[in-house]
């Protein structure tokens, strides 16, 4: 007889992250949407975000959410600071909540990279021209008076005043990210946002206790994650984002995140998200080739190395290469982005692939019938099997399954 816990594939088994349970390890990845209204999300992100709940994700992330207004790339980012988001993001878990999924955010905050347009317009710095259409440019804050790239515009350096504004609140949108229904939390610390920009030494020339050495460019990073957990539920998961090596021209790697890691796991964290980029300048690293898995590697290292739980991330569209990322000991949960836009059912289809046993359980039952529906239609009239159609009370006429339609009507 078969085992049904051995058969059932790893992808599709239920994990517990403190008193959280997820349905099953596909994560859909947090993906700006740059169609918020003062930071508050509206009808656009319902869909979006549901739609991945509704596809059968075990969590879906909602976009990165900025722990303050200056913390946004533009001014249509999503945001949670300010109570009166907390009605709008609600409605959004709830509806997660009640397709099965298990809502998460992810809490940010730019840095440098403000004051911006979305992707639409290449990211283009706002000017004064924009401020007429009531974009307002502002100055970004960073540990360092830097640009985010050449020729971009200057930053302010924090002082201690704003390395303390920032801290309370992140904490203080953690806080909101409880009320407004959310699991899960991830701190962005990545994709060479403000986290990022303290810890790597191109960004962060800082000669105070917040750069130089490893340990003083991770206070900043520590101390976020301090607030945060002593806010977050002792019983939900924090999740902590890295950017496990630095883009091309960069000098953070793997040992480094290592040894961030060690320090996360210390305060509180609970599973690390693998990705990279970001930061980049005239150090040794070369860039990331974007192939299938091209981050598993490092959610592999940092899970051996730390004991850590870890989420793999980036173009892993196969349901068989999942599954043998986690059979084979790389992570504990695979995360898709772009693999879900272009399809929000690829955790059903996968399931199919990989031989779930009712792939169907994953959707809502109003779904769920129409679909069994179709599988027994299938069932009943198997390909090459005699098929007539009736065109009337006493008329049919044969089908054809190589051209899939009827064939013409006999001469009257």
């Amino acid at each position: 007889m078969n085992d049904p816990v051995r058969d059932t594939p790893l992808l599709f088994t239920p994990i517990q992250l403190r008193s959280v349970l997820a349905r099953n390890r596909i994560v859909s990845s947090p993906m700006c949407q740059y169609a918020s209204d003062d930071g508050g999300p509206e009808e656009w992100q319902l869909v979006n975000f549901g739609r991945f709940a509704m596809g059968g994700c075990g969590i879906v992330f909602g976009e990165e959410s900025a722990v303050e207004a200056r913390g946004r790339k533009t001014h249509h980012c999503a945001g949670i600071y300010s109570d009166s988001h907390i009605p709008a993001y609600r409605r959004i878990t709830d509806f997660i909540k009640s397709l099965g999924a298990v809502p998460a955010i992810q809490l940010g905050h730019c840095g440098r990279r403000a004051s911006q347009h979305g992707p639409l317009k290449d990211r283009a710095m706002l000017t004064e021209v924009d401020a007429q259409d009531n974009m307002q440019p502002w100055q970004g804050i960073s540990p360092s008076p830097l640009p985010p790239t050449p020729g971009g515009a200057i930053p302010r350096e924090m002082d201690a005043s704003d390395i303390r504004a920032t801290i309370v609140a992140w904490r203080e949108a953690a806080q909101r990210s409880v009320d407004a229904g959310y699991d899960i939390c991830e701190i962005h610390g990545a994709h060479g946002y403000l986290i990022h920009q303290f810890l790597s030494p191109l960004s962060n020339l800082r000669s105070d206790g917040y750069g130089g050495s490893l340990e003083g460019r991770m206070r900043y990073a520590l101390e976020v994650v301090e607030a945060v957990r002593a806010v977050w539920p002792q019983d939900k998961p924090l999740f902590f984002r890295t950017s496990a090596v630095e883009g091309a021209g960069g000098v953070w790697g793997i040992e480094e995140t290592l040894a961030l890691t060690r320090e996360l796991k210390q305060r509180g964290v609970d599973v690390v998200d693998c990705s990279s980029g970001g930061v980049g300048g005239d150090g040794p690293m070369p860039g990331v080739p974007r192939v299938p898995g091209f981050q598993a590697g490092y959610a592999r290292e940092i899970r051996r190395d730390t004991g850590m739980p870890t989420v793999a991330v980036g173009m892993i569209t196969d349901a068989h290469h999942a599954e043998a990322i986690l059979r084979d000991g790389s992570a504990d949960l695979i995360a898709l982005a772009r693999g879900l836009m272009d399809n929000p059912n690829w955790p059903l289809h996968a399931a199919r692939e990989l031989g779930y046993a009712d792939p169907l359980s994953l959707i809502h039952a109003r779904e769920a019938q129409r679909l069994r529906l179709l599988e027994q239609h299938s069932k009943e009239y198997p390909p090459g099997i005699a098929v007539e159609i009736p065109f009337g009370p006493e008329e049919q006429v044969s089908y054809s399954w190589a051209a899939g339609i009827a064939g013409p009507r006999s001469a009257l």
